[in-house]
């Protein structure tokens, strides 16, 4: 039996979907018996990778940062910032490896994996079609409108919230199997996904109007931190619902693992939008794409995470 060890970016919608599609496509394709193992990878600022992690016959890792290690057989990405290290990127780009995928003009790492698995391997992608749709839609912020985004009435937007803010630890891991296997009316039923549902959809609504007192919008710039609250998960759209005229967004968050700022522009309102974040974020460590990006702090560094969000406000205002 071979055992596969699948590493994916957690409490993440595009992350957990990436996730369920290869683990549907490694079955079909290559060993039905296969036993998985998943392991979720939260961005910090410490060296993601630990030793011993790839423990499996085949060592996966989708919509996360490229790993050196010699052990690793699989691995999909579409960030700008996927590499810890320049020496990473010449590696990659010297001997990609014939399973090493990177494309960061994709927007989601669920449609990148879904159009190599059909095209390069004879996938049958079409019992996934509103999975890989939804991660498209979701991670690629390619709502019609700030409503739809934030409104929460699709099975798969409700799903990403749960996956996003459920306060269970290892809940997108438990949820994969399914995922690769269900319609996204099903899964939002399903006890585990369910019994988090009302109470994050009440939190959800809660946030708009904590979000709607705390932000200060200035010079085309949103500007909050909510650091002192449980709101790391909270809805990314909701800002731009509030504040339709500004183009970027600056936030503080914070969890017990890390301090966080999230960097985003508005998807709604992007003539002027002329900054690439991702560029921004690596300047202090983090990263993403270049229309949204975020950067990890230890956990005792909140005073530190301020200080560099109201920097990256005051630059993006031009001051």
């Amino acid at each position: 039996m071979t055992k596969v060890r699948l590493c994916f970016h957690d409490r993440c919608f595009d992350g957990t979907a990436s996730a369920a599609l290869f683990y549907r496509f490694y079955c079909e394709r290559f060993d039905q018996a296969a036993e998985f193992s998943f392991t979720g990878m939260t961005h910090r600022a410490a060296q993601p990778w630990e030793a011993g992690l790839f423990d499996g016959d085949e060592n996966v890792i989708v919509d996360f940062k490229f790993s050196n290690s010699s052990k690793v057989t699989w691995w999909f990405d579409h960030h700008q910032s996927a590499f810890l290290t320049p020496a990473d990127a010449e590696q990659f780009r010297k001997r990609p490896g014939p399973r090493m995928f990177y494309e960061p003009d994709y927007k989601s790492c669920t449609k990148l994996i879904a159009t190599i698995a059909k095209e390069k391997f004879g996938f049958d992608t079409k019992p996934l079609e509103d999975l890989i749709h939804w991660g498209d839609i979701i991670d690629g912020a390619q709502y019609p409108t700030p409503q739809s985004a934030v409104e929460l009435t699709e099975p798969a937007t409700q799903l990403a919230l749960v996956i996003e803010a459920a306060p269970e630890n290892g809940l997108p891991a438990r949820i994969i199997p399914d995922l690769a296997h269900r319609p996204l009316s099903e899964m939002v039923r399903l006890p585990l996904v369910a019994k988090h549902l009302g109470p994050l959809l009440e939190r959800h609504r809660r946030s708009i109007e904590i979000l709607r007192e705390r932000i200060d919008a200035r010079g085309g710039v949103i500007f909050f931190d909510v650091s002192d609250m449980d709101l790391e998960g909270y809805n990314k759209f909701i800002p731009y619902l509030l504040h339709p005229e500004c183009v970027y967004s600056v936030s503080v968050s914070a969890s017990a693992v890390r301090a966080k700022i999230s960097l985003g522009t508005n998807p709604w309102n992007q003539a002027t939008a002329n900054q690439n974040l991702a560029s921004l974020a690596e300047k202090f460590g983090g990263g993403g794409h270049p229309r949204v990006s975020a950067i990890s702090f230890e956990p005792g560094d909140l005073h530190r995470a301020r200080e560099v969000a109201l920097g990256l406000a005051a630059t993006l205002r031009g001051n």
